[in-house]
């Protein structure tokens, strides 16, 4: 079976990392002990897991003219994802400035840069999405941008997987075109029953406790991932999305379950784009 062609339309960003003790309460000075850069941004950390786990990937997505902008297309390019269609915008790169906390828990404030400028494809863009098995898209660009690659996707045959982070009200014209949903449990709360009911395929993340899925026709599955050491929860999410993407054609249970174990592999590296490789998932899962 050929790989199949993934397109992901989304955001890229300098990771700009502190590791602590603990984080801080508001208002609250901590020292911390550690600090380092990385490329990131979800779409990127997506494209980077599903070109691990086998995957052909194309990204849709904006750097600055700033110092960051070549580390961030190298970074694409090394993990072999293809990056032509990368845009140069004028100003600052999108950047994420993270902490991490001893125990692995996060928290993250993302300052978009050229990622604001992706308010819509162009007809280069649309012809990547109409050429691919699957879009996939997050919602670190303007919702307009998403919807139209959505819109795009649904009219030429291609199967759209929409990973709604951070979590935003979605317009009933982007809901109608797409096919798999993923979401965290914070997420699910926040869109509600009703708008998760509009989706054929809605995947749950539950952290630790592995993931659900909820298919047409009454379809229920639940995976749990291997039992692993965290390091750092940063990118995990991304881990599981990618490759739950890359793997969807090998059918759900298939795809579930190798997402579960990429996610948490993912947990055991620091950095965003922790994602693992298919045959690091296969020992994991050999192992389980």
């Amino acid at each position: 079976m050929s790989a199949p062609r993934i397109t992901v339309l989304g955001s890229i960003n300098m990771d700009l990392v502190t590791t602590t003790p603990r984080l801080p309460a508001p208002g609250e000075t901590i020292l911390g002990h550690g600090f380092s850069t990385g490329p990131g941004g979800k779409g990127a950390n997506q494209a980077v897991a599903a070109a691990r786990a086998g995957a052909e990937v194309r990204f849709l997505g904006a750097v600055g003219d700033d110092a960051f902008a070549p580390e961030l297309r190298t970074a694409l390019v090394g993990a072999g994802v293809d990056a032509d269609l990368l845009r140069e915008t004028e100003g600052p790169s999108g950047v994420a400035v993270i902490s991490v906390d001893d125990s692995g828990e996060n928290s993250i404030v993302v300052v978009s840069g050229a990622n604001a400028a992706m308010r819509a494809p162009t007809a280069a863009d649309l012809g990547a999405i109409a050429a691919a098995d699957l879009l996939l898209s997050q919602l670190e660009l303007p919702l307009a941008s998403v919807t139209a690659g959505a819109r795009h996707a649904r009219a030429n045959g291609t199967t759209v997987i929409l990973n709604p982070s951070p979590a935003a009200p979605l317009p009933d014209e982007l809901l109608e075109c797409v096919d798999v949903l993923v979401v965290n449990e914070t997420e699910a709360a926040q869109l509600g029953a009703s708008t998760l009911a509009r989706v054929p395929d809605v995947v749950t993340t539950l952290g630790a406790r592995g993931a659900t899925l909820r298919g047409p026709g009454g379809v229920e599955l639940r995976s749990e991932p291997p039992a692993v050491e965290v390091v750092d929860t940063t990118g995990a999410g991304d881990a599981f999305a990618g490759t739950l993407a890359a793997c969807w054609h090998l059918g759900r249970e298939v795809a579930l379950a190798r997402a579960c174990a990429a996610g948490a592999l993912a947990t055991t590296r620091a950095g965003a784009a922790s994602a693992p490789t298919s045959a690091e998932v296969d020992a994991a899962l050999g192992r389980r």
